[in-house]
């Protein structure tokens, strides 16, 4: 059981790392917005590329007249405060369970 301990808890870690680089990635796509960045430039290509999926759904699920102010990224990084604090603990908790 200690292997599947073991892949559990590591499964924790690389949650959270991905879950944390993907939340810098929004902040830093928020950012961008605020400029008028070159849309040819590589980063701001990979950015866009990225993250406009999950903003796009966002965008079309939650009511459009604020004042023309995004809050999709602001959600996005709710949800992802909240698989952080929520399935990553649950998984590391299952692990020490389990018998690491």
């Amino acid at each position: 059981m200690f292997v599947i301990a073991n892949l559990l808890l590591a499964l924790a870690k690389i949650l959270h790392v991905v879950l944390q680089l993907y939340m810098w990635v929004i902040i830093a796509r928020a950012i961008l917005s605020w400029v008028n960045p070159d849309p040819y430039n590589p980063i701001v290509r990979f950015l866009y590329n990225i993250t406009e999926p999950v903003l796009y759904n966002i965008r079309r699920r939650i009511p459009s007249d604020f004042g023309g102010i995004d809050f999709s990224p602001m959600i996005v990084i709710l949800v992802i405060m909240f698989l952080d604090y929520f399935a990553v603990p649950s998984l590391a908790g299952m692990a020490i369970r389990l018998g690491v």
